[in-house]
């Protein structure tokens, strides 16, 4: 691999997936979208389309939309998610827009202005009681 270079591969022992790296200090402008998962710690600005998962470090950020298998985020987002999987926003994270997912869940301590989207199942004491 070229030194200094921006995105890095990884491959772990366990599993043939890979994740790619955005590294500290990098900066992408346009959209990114791919197979494996993505960790960005530097920043992205465009829309992010993956098939695994997104990882977005406390010193990442993303401005643009985001479609992947699960979102993990430490850092700064501004744009909506939608997610096959689930959505963690973790304390001290910032995020802005709306948020979609099977499941979606916020760390005390993180910053969160827009929607959640989710699906759940209400509780057998929350349901409309039918034949009243």
């Amino acid at each position: 691999m070229a030194r200094g270079s921006a995105v890095e591969r990884s491959r772990t022992s366990e599993t043939s997936e890979s994740t790619s790296v955005l590294g500290r200090g990098s900066r992408v402008r346009g959209r990114i979208s791919g197979d494996g998962d993505l960790r960005v710690e530097g920043q992205v600005e465009g829309d992010v389309a993956l098939s695994g998962e997104l990882a977005i470090d406390e010193t990442g950020s993303v401005t643009g939309d985001i479609d992947a298998a699960s979102v993990t985020i430490a850092g700064v987002l501004q744009g909506d998610v939608v997610s096959r999987g689930a959505v963690t926003i973790r304390a001290g994270a910032k995020v802005a827009g709306n948020m979609g997912g099977a499941e979606v869940s916020l760390d005390e301590g993180a910053s969160f202005a827009g929607r959640i989207e989710a699906e759940f199942d209400l509780p057998a004491e929350l349901m409309p009681r039918q034949g009243r």
